[in-house]
């Protein structure tokens, strides 16, 4: 059972256009553009069933939902709920950037670097911390939401807020991890998806399927800033994949339907300036990384051992149903504890984390601020990967999705004491549809 949490930022408004101040104001309003980006991201749900939607009260996120409902036959009614409101800056409201850095220079700098920091002082004198407030009441709301629509009923919810309020939402269901406010991006009009499922030892599991996708949008990837860029792909469909066999370290080829999710993945970058690629030394990925570089000629594609798939041991090459007769009890801590269990004769999650974030971590050294560098790899791999990049942990593989030709993609800090920003993960839109629907696989 799953409740799927579809998460919409609001269209482009006129603050966003003077680059102002919104938090909790409501003089802000939907402009042209975002109106046209609503329509789209509605477009882009239109066949997702849901079965409630709830909105923020504040008018740009309220013509947001509007507009997204224009697309559906159904005829729900949402509820505008002030859980969905806004980070309450109002000292600041109204502020263009530039003047919010020459009047709050100290405390501009702190909320860019560590807002849970930063304190504001209320017009009665009273100060209060902002950040704070947020993730209380992104709790609170979850707890709400969570009593009207249990996990066991398996629904789809849509949620429609602001920048703050979602990414706050999105980190409470990660457990919020530490300076996780700035590891996250959300572009307006963007869509992302959270599953929540059942666990054994916790109210739940919850998994990012997918964050910041704007493939419905123009243009339908994140811009890139002045700083060096990653694009991680997990490797095409195999017929391991789809049987729902463990691959690990047995070279295994991409099927016909992973060499044509390659070819998709490789349109969607077509046009996007690559100037570096690594991959995994293992077939699959490979053969994923050439079919992206057909249309970047004379990029070197370099291997790595490090980014290699774990070892799954004596589990490779079996179904989960094989593996279940024979180590049945292994096969359940891997399922909710995966960071104790070191599968027979394979590789512990510690081990793959050490050697992908080492290597992870070398590539980003040698990027320049103006590059941008492809790598491919796998699922395990990717995933420690990014839990390292969102503050989680080995025991927190389950949160990442990474979905066969699967794109993310990692923007590098300017300041090298703040970490890189998770742009986008696991977009999947090119390969048809919002929802992944790639392979399970066997991870």
């Amino acid at each position: 059972m799953t409740l799927r949490l579809l998460l919409v930022r609001h269209g482009l408004s006129s603050f966003n256009c003077e680059k102002r101040i919104q938090g909790r104001s409501d003089l802000a309003y939907l402009t042209k553009e975002g109106e046209e980006q609503a329509l789209q991201a509605g477009e882009a749900i239109a066949e997702v069933p849901l079965s409630a939607i709830y909105s923020s009260p504040l008018q740009r996120a309220v013509a947001t939902t509007e507009k997204l409902l224009e697309s559906r036959s159904d005829k729900l009614m949402p509820i505008y709920d002030e859980g969905l409101l806004e980070i309450d800056v109002t000292p600041w409201s109204g502020l263009t950037i530039d003047q919010l850095k020459n009047k709050f220079p100290e405390a501009y700098k702190i909320w860019q670097t560590h807002p849970e920091r930063l304190v504001l002082e209320r017009n009665n004198g009273s100060t209060y911390k902002p950040y704070e407030e947020l993730i209380r009441q992104a709790k609170t709301f979850l707890n709400s939401l969570l009593e009207k629509h249990p996990i066991e009923k398996d629904e789809t919810i849509l949620i429609v807020a602001h920048n703050a309020i979602l990414r706050c939402l999105i980190l409470v269901l990660l457990g919020e991890p530490n300076n996780g406010f700035r590891r996250l991006k959300l572009n307006n009009a963007s869509l992302s998806v959270c599953n929540l499922n059942s666990h054994n030892q916790k109210p739940y599991q919850a998994q990012i399927e997918c964050l910041n996708n704007i493939g419905h949008l123009n243009p339908s990837l994140p811009s890139k800033g002045g700083t060096a860029r990653l694009i991680l792909v997990r490797h095409g469909e195999t017929d391991w994949n789809q049987q729902g066999r463990f691959q690990g370290q047995i070279d295994i080829p991409l099927n016909e339907k992973g060499k044509a999710q390659a070819l998709a993945a490789g349109e969607l970058l077509r046009l996007v300036q690559i100037d570096k690629a690594f991959t995994s030394s293992m077939s699959r990925p490979k053969q994923t990384a050439e079919a992206i570089l057909q249309s970047h000629p004379g990029i070197h594609l370099s291997e790595s051992e490090g980014l290699v798939e774990i070892g799954h041991g004596l589990w490779e090459g079996k179904l989960e149903s094989e593996i279940k007769t024979k180590w049945p009890d292994l096969l359940e801590k891997w399922k909710y504890s995966p960071e104790i269990v070191k599968m027979p004769e394979g590789e512990t999650i510690h081990e793959v984390w050490e050697r992908s974030v080492e290597t992870w971590n070398m590539l980003c050294s040698r990027l320049a601020p103006h590059e941008t560098a492809l790598v491919v790899a796998h699922d395990a791999v990717n995933k420690t990967i990014l839990c390292h990049l969102l503050g989680l942990s080995p025991a927190d593989i389950w949160t990442i999705k990474q979905g066969n030709g699967g794109i993310t993609i990692v923007d590098i800090s300017v300041d090298s004491g703040q970490p890189a920003v998770v742009t986008c993960l696991n977009l999947t839109s090119h390969l048809g549809g919002l929802i992944d629907r790639t392979a399970a696989g066997a991870l």
